[in-house]
Parts: C-alpha cells; structure tokens; sequence
C-alpha cells in the first residue's frame, strides 16, 4: 500500500514539473510570435507600394483602360489593363497579376490600414466625487454661478447650442463658447457636454447632485447625470463682442407675410446690423434680418429658404437708408447663434433590419457625410472603427459596437470582398482623388482640424504615401462596384455643391423621413465643427508630374467603371491636372 501511495506521489510531482515546463514553454513562443508580426507589419508598412507594379482590372469593368485625359469626357473602349509607368513599354500581359485587380497587392496594406484606423482611447467615465462644493469650484471662473439644476432631455431649456468634448471639456471652454454666440447661460453635464440659452432652468436640485469632474479640468464641476451647473456668462459677452462672427448672407427678396415668417420684430430708428443682430440673438435666432429700420428675426424656411438670392444693387448696404424696390428686398445676417431645429440626435429604438455603409476613401469627406446625415435624419451613425478625437466630439456612435444596428449607416474605409458583403447596401462617397490624399495627409499628420506642415510634404513619407494610397483610392471603388449588393453613389463636389437635393438622395436611400424646414437647418450648420482651420498654403502643389500620371490612369479606370455600371461618372474637374 505504501509502495503504490509513494508511485503516485512521484507521479504526480513529475506532471507537476511537466505542467508547469508547458505553460512557460506557451507563453515564451506567444511572445516571440507576437514581437515577430509587429515587426513585419512595421516593415511593411515603412516600405510602401511600388509605382512599378502592374494593376489588372477586374472582370466587372472589362473594357477599361488607359486613355488619353480628354477621354474622361469623351469615353471610349480601351485596352483591358491599368499598368504602372515601366510596364506601359510591355507589349505583353505580365502574367504574374490576376484580373482581381488589386486584392492581393492590397492585403497587406489593409492589414495596416486597420492598425492605423483602431486608435483605441481609453475611455474615462465620469467621476463621481458626492460632496463637491460647486459653489467653491465656481469661484475659479469668470461667469457667475447659478446652481444645480434639473436636465430633462425632452423640454431642455438651454437648448440655444450644444457642445460635446468628452476629453477635454472645461468650465471656462463651455463659458466662452456660449459667451461668443450671444447666449446669457452656460450649463455643463455629465462632466463633458455644454449647453448654452438665455432662460435658467425652472427646477433647481441639490448642489452635491452635481458632482461629475469636467473631463478636462481635475477639481471642477461639469453638471452631473441629468444635473446641470449653470453660470451666468453675460459680463463675458462684452468681450466676447470683439470675436463674434456675423456673416452677411445675401440680398433676398422679402417674403410676402413677414409676421408669418419671422417669429420676432423690432422697429428702431438708426438701425444698424450690430443692434439687429444682438435682438436676434437675444431671441436665439440664426438670422437677422433687416428692411430700412425693421428688424427681424427668424430661421431658414420654405417660406425663405436663402436659396435664390439676388442682386445686390438691389438692396441699400446700410441698413439705417431706406431699403431698394420699395421695400421688396432686404438684407441678410447669420448671428452667432446656432440653428438647433436639428441638433438633436439619438440611437434607433429598434434594430435596423437593412444594414447600410457609408463607404469611402479616407479624406474623401466621411466625417463631414456623417455630420449631415445625422442632423438630417435625427439618428447618430456608426462606425467600423473606433476614433476617440469623433467620439470626443460628439459623435457618439463611435463607441457603439458597429453591428449593434442601432445607427443610421455605418462608417468605413474597408474594400475586401468579405467586408463589403456584410452589408445590405451602401452610399459609396466619392472624392477627386487628388484633393482626398492630401485630406487624408493632413489627418494623419495633423488630425481632423489641421494641416501638414511644410516639412511633412517635403519629407520622404508624401511620396510614399501617394505610392501606396493612391491605388487604394482606385480600388476601393472597384471592390465596392463588384462585390456591393445595392448602391448610392455621391460625388463630393456635387453634396458640396447641390446640398439639399443630394441630402434628399442620402436620406430616402435610408429610407427616413424628413421635413423642408429640418433640411434648411441642415444647410445652415452646414460646417459643423470640423473644417480645418489654421494657416493654409497656398499655390501649393506637391504632385510630381510621376504622380499625377499614375493617379490620372486610375481616374480613367475608375470613371468607366462607373459607366460600365450605369452610373454617373467622376466630375469632368478630376483630370486633366
């Protein structure tokens, strides 16, 4: 008995040894195998795409080819292959290249693609720190403190603008920007949102309810959960006053029923434009506009749509004179105030049952689609990816898993037959690739809001990256032509230009309703917050000749693509160049 007990124990402690030997044997060649693919991907990524290599066309786009640039507006039938700059001297097919075009020469920079599109940021949540004195916090800053005070979502009453930084909002940033566009509140929430109106809040709550830390401020109050910290920002418009931006919108003819068209009024000897556009923005409205000594106050409607302007000889450029025609025309201000009649937004109630992309090169002008399509239709939009810089912006379906079907459409970049097959269907964006790889230059050096500097451009990495995403730009669209079950093509220089009939297109393509008046609410944010700003060069053109040819020939392919397709072509600006 003893002799079998001391058998197993030997046992035992061998496994023991054998077990443990194992696992540190696992976890010593998962680490080796994890260094090794980081270091290929980081090579690969550093040694581009050759200019060199040929690229097939796909069987759903036989007959295209390379042509001269006038063929773009007179199309023909071509050879049957896109090559690069050596391979035009073959007279002979390189067998080495399948008709699949580019997917296999794209695979790896897909791979990479999506290490650079996953920014993963850590997401903080609000911290909770019960027993903050609001009252002490707010002495830091400038605006006067009002209180604590109930947030009901549905009957807001600072409703005149709304803000989102979900990393670095502060109570002072929340402070100015409702001091800048006129408004008397600021209230902040949930540690990151800022709100601006000119009535407090009716229902005031306990101060230690406020207790959510501003996300970019350690020791300051932002609100909390349904709670708002409300400052008084009037002393602020003073100065304030010197930054404000009104905008002169045009000379229109006025409508026939002013009393019906615009909600306010005032009547003021000496009128002039400043006096005008603080009644507006007094009243929370985005327009100021002004007849000889009337002055009125009201937004963009069917009634007065600010869509056919006219002459301006036709009205006095200084208000305080009788206006032109008897009175027929008047002139038109934007106030600092921002038309809310479409800001609010929110996740679909129920699952979508058609599963819709919103598809694009990079720097084709996806954040920009998505910012009017959420205005438009109400609801936010997805995305394949997470970028915390859109989510911090408000943008709050970045975070939400993109096949939750919550959202309106799905942002992405993906090409590969797998991805794209996902979906029920999608609106192909499109944009001159020229102006969309230095977009996408720009993001990358210098994020959503800024631009390269001179030296990015002059560096060895513009070259490359034109090597390398200048195809992907062509095969994107081809892979979304191939393998896309249902398909709403938008060329951005046409949304650019034509708004609201494309809007229309985008927005019965989700199969949403809309009103005329949500639309022009549309078109007057039409911005939103991500135009670049900054300083911006000019009579810059940082294509070689090299390049311009390379991206003209897939200009060429993809524009008989889309033909071939029934579909519009590319915009006749794309080439020549």
């Amino acid at each position: 008995m003893a002799k079998a007990f001391f058998r197993l124990q030997k046992f035992l402690r061998r496994t023991q040894f054998l077990l443990f030997f194992l696992t540190a044997a696992y976890l010593m060649a998962g680490s080796l195998l994890l260094l090794q693919r980081t270091r290929l991907v980081i090579q690969q990524g550093s040694r581009g795409t050759s200019l060199n290599q040929a690229l097939a066309v796909p069987d759903e786009v036989a007959g295209v080819g390379i042509a001269d640039p006038r063929a773009l507006q007179d199309p023909r039938p071509g050879a049957r292959l896109l090559v690069g700059m050596d391979a035009l001297q073959e007279p002979a097919l390189d067998q080495r290249h399948s008709p699949r075009w580019l997917v296999s020469r794209n695979s790896e920079l897909r791979q990479l693609r999506r290490r650079w599109f996953h920014r993963f940021i850590s997401d903080q949540e609000p911290v909770q720190t019960a027993g903050f004195k609001a009252m002490k916090h707010a002495a830091e800053h400038k605006g006067t403190y009002m209180g604590c005070f109930t947030d009901d979502s549905r009957e807001r009453t600072l409703k005149g603008a709304v803000f989102y930084d979900l990393r670095k909002m502060t109570v002072a940033h929340c402070q100015e920007a409702c001091a800048e566009r006129a408004y008397t509140y600021a209230g902040l929430a949930y540690g990151a949102e800022c709100y601006c109106g000119n009535t407090l809040p009716a229902t005031a709550s306990k101060p230690e309810e406020c207790n959510s830390e501003c996300k970019g401020e350690k020791g300051s109050v932002c609100g909390g959960v349904n709670r708002l910290s409300v400052y008084r920002v009037e002393e602020l418009r003073a100065g304030a006053r010197r930054r404000r931006n009104v905008v002169y919108r045009g000379c229109f003819r006025t409508p026939e029923n002013l009393t019906d068209t615009f909600p306010a009024s005032l009547i003021q000897p000496n009128l002039t434009v400043e006096t005008c556009s603080e009644f507006c923005s007094k009243k929370e409205f985005p327009l100021a506009v002004i007849r000889g000594q009337e002055c009125y106050c009201g937004y963009p409607t069917g009634r007065f749509s600010l869509r056919d302007g006219a002459d301006g000889l036709r009205c006095s450029r200084t208000p305080n004179t009788s206006s032109a025609a008897g009175g027929k025309y008047c002139l038109v201000y934007q106030t600092p105030v921002q038309d809310t009649r479409c800001t609010d937004r929110k996740f679909l109630t129920t699952k979508s049952k058609v599963f819709v992309a919103l598809s694009s090169f990079p720097g084709a002008g996806n954040t920009w689609a998505r910012h009017l399509i959420e205005h438009a239709t109400g609801y936010y939009t997805g995305s394949y990816y997470f970028d915390g810089a859109l989510y911090n912006k408000g943008f709050k379906g970045e975070k939400d898993h993109w096949r939750s079907r919550r959202t309106i459409c799905v942002k992405t970049h993906e090409s590969g037959k797998t991805e794209i097959e996902m979906f029920d269907s999608a609106i192909l964006l499109i944009r001159n690739p020229y102006k969309s790889l230095m977009a996408e230059f720009n993001r990358k050096y210098a994020g959503h809001l800024g631009y390269a500097t001179d030296r990015n451009w002059k560096s060895k990495e513009w070259p490359d990256f034109v090597n390398s995403y200048a195809s992907w730009w062509a095969s994107h669209v081809l892979d979304w032509l191939k393998y896309g079950k249902r398909l709403l093509i938008v060329h951005y220089e046409d949304l650019k230009q034509s708004l609201i009939p494309k809007l229309k297109e985008m927005v019965e393509f989700l199969n949403v309703t809309v009103t005329e008046d949500r639309l022009l609410c549309v078109e007057n944010n039409r911005d939103g917050n991500f135009k670049r700003s900054g300083a911006k060069q000019k009579d810059f053109e940082p294509f070689t000749q090299e390049m311009k040819d390379l991206i003209n020939r897939y200009i060429l392919t993809v524009d008989e693509a889309l033909r071939g397709r029934n579909f519009t072509g590319l915009p006749r600006e794309y080439v020549p160049r």
